[in-house]
């Protein structure tokens, strides 16, 4: 199992190691020595920036996914109202059926809102074991993906604030500097993911979406989550928190801007949106805004054409 586990892992490994010695090799050009830890810390938060930037459109898709799903909560309420108390195999089909007709109708599934995590998780293994094995490579004179064995040995003895960037909270070899540095990083990491999440709720949510119980599940994960963070944090190398940590604050700034410029329709950022331009004197009443639906363009046009029929209503009078 562990070897088929690493064969998938394997050319992720190349790429995770290349996209390192690029950065590696970039950042010593510009003079930053290429056995300092700061130089493979850089590297390691370019290797994010890179993979990032990469999943764009996956974050974009998943935007959408999300807004679909709050879209379509209190019709999947009123599905399972209607098969409550229904537990036959053909009651049960019917229902997954029309669950699955819904998810067409608006456009998303569940599986589309975790797409961009499911995508990064193995680069991220893939870093792990770079640097969970660095150790045994290092010792053995061997390459780690595409490391040669002199990078793997620089990379082993590298260190910030005198903490190497293979150990861990766990395997700290006695150094203090380690686990300061680990709790202090598991926190920043844990910090970023809650602060994340909540923002999303506080602001990017409509009543009507939080009332759900699709979200009651989301509110528990807003809590459980930054706890197996923190408790799988004290195993993962201090590369691999600087990785996770840097990608949790890129995450977190990435959503900031969402919310800001494209809100969800009904949810407090939205409403703020509009005061924004409203006072820029780009929002006009007829103007179509983001997020709104046909239906609502529909309405805004049967408004108008209500308001324009007064002489028919003059000549029943006659």
């Amino acid at each position: 199992m562990f070897d088929f586990f690493d064969m998938i892992l394997s050319p992720f490994r190349w790429i995770v190691s290349v996209i390192l010695i690029g950065f590696h090799e970039a950042f010593n050009f510009i003079g930053i020595p290429e056995a300092s830890g700061w130089n493979w810390t850089l590297s390691i938060i370019g290797l994010v920036m890179v993979i990032r930037a990469a999943l764009i459109p996956l974050f974009v898709k998943q935007i959408k996914a999300q807004r679909g799903m709050q879209e379509l909560q209190p019709e999947l309420l009123a599905l399972q109202k209607k098969y409550k108390g229904k537990t036959d195999q053909l009651s049960r089909q019917a229902m997954a059926q029309e669950q699955m007709a819904l998810y067409k109708k608006h456009g998303t599934n569940p599986f589309s809102a975790c797409l961009p995590l499911i995508v990064q998780m193995p680069f991220f293994f893939s870093l792990f074991t770079v640097l969970n094995g660095i150790g045994h490579a290092a010792a053995n004179q061997n390459h780690i993906g595409a490391l040669n064995p002199e990078q793997v040995q620089q990379f082993n003895a590298a260190s910030i604030f005198g903490a190497p960037l293979s150990s861990t909270f766990l395997n700290n070899g006695g150094n203090a500097t380690v686990i300061v540095l680990s709790v202090v990083m598991i926190l920043a990491m844990t910090a970023s993911q809650f602060i994340t999440q909540r923002q999303i709720m506080a602001k990017n949510m409509s009543e009507q979406a939080l009332a759900s119980p699709f979200m009651r599940q989301q509110k528990m994960l807003l809590y459980v989550l930054p706890v197996v963070f923190a408790v799988g944090g004290i195993n993962f190398p201090i590369g691999v928190l600087i990785y996770w940590t840097a990608t949790n604050v890129w995450t977190m700034v990435q959503q900031f801007i969402v919310i800001r410029n494209m809100p969800t329709p009904g949810s407090p950022a939205y409403r703020a949106w509009q005061e924004r331009q409203r006072a820029r004197g780009k929002l006009e009443p007829t103007k179509k805004t983001p997020g709104a639906t046909v239906a609502t363009a529909e309405a805004e046009t049967q408004s108008r054409g209500q308001r324009s029929q007064p002489q028919r209503k003059n000549r029943r009078k006659r």
